[in-house]
């Protein structure tokens, strides 16, 4: 699986390696156990547990592969590297929207490491993108596609 490079964050990365080694270790001697286990049902041909042991099996050996290729195209985003006063990956960015007057904050981070939950966006989302090269005090306007929204962005850190 040759791809482009992927920019992750140092925690990023650490939770891909983590994630992979549980899978490598942890998960898939659960899986043996769960395929044992269901052999000793009988027939294979008829046996529903075995099929869905198996199929979970193929399952966690995808996941690791997809894993194993991230991380050998991870490129971890360096702190020192990083312009202190342009939204970039990794930086957190404090926004005020000017039609709402709501204010949001977002830390901007690889697209493997995203999760609206935890405030953490794409760089490849509209406002991630929307977002990158600018500095504090600037008024953006993205487009989104719910329509277009403006912000002024109100730090950066």
């Amino acid at each position: 699986m040759k791809g482009k490079d992927i920019y992750l964050t140092r925690a990023g990365y650490e939770k891909l390696r983590e994630e992979l080694e549980y899978l490598k270790t942890v998960q898939r001697r659960e899986l043996c156990k769960e395929i044992e286990q269901a052999r000793s049902y009988g027939d294979l041909g008829e046996n529903a547990e075995y099929d869905a042991a198996k199929e979970a099996q193929a399952l966690n050996e995808m996941k690791i592969t997809e894993l194993e290729d991230k991380l050998v195209r991870a490129r971890i985003i360096d702190e020192e590297n990083i312009p202190k006063d342009k939204v970039f990956i990794g930086k957190t960015v404090k926004l005020k929207n000017l039609d709402s007057g709501e204010e949001l904050q977002y830390t901007l981070v690889a697209e493997e490491e995203a999760s609206y939950d935890q405030g953490k966006i794409s760089i490849t989302s509209p406002i991630g993108k929307g977002l990158l090269g600018r500095k504090e005090n600037e008024t953006v306007e993205i487009k989104i596609p719910a329509g277009i929204v403006k912000y002024k962005i109100v730090k950066i850190t």
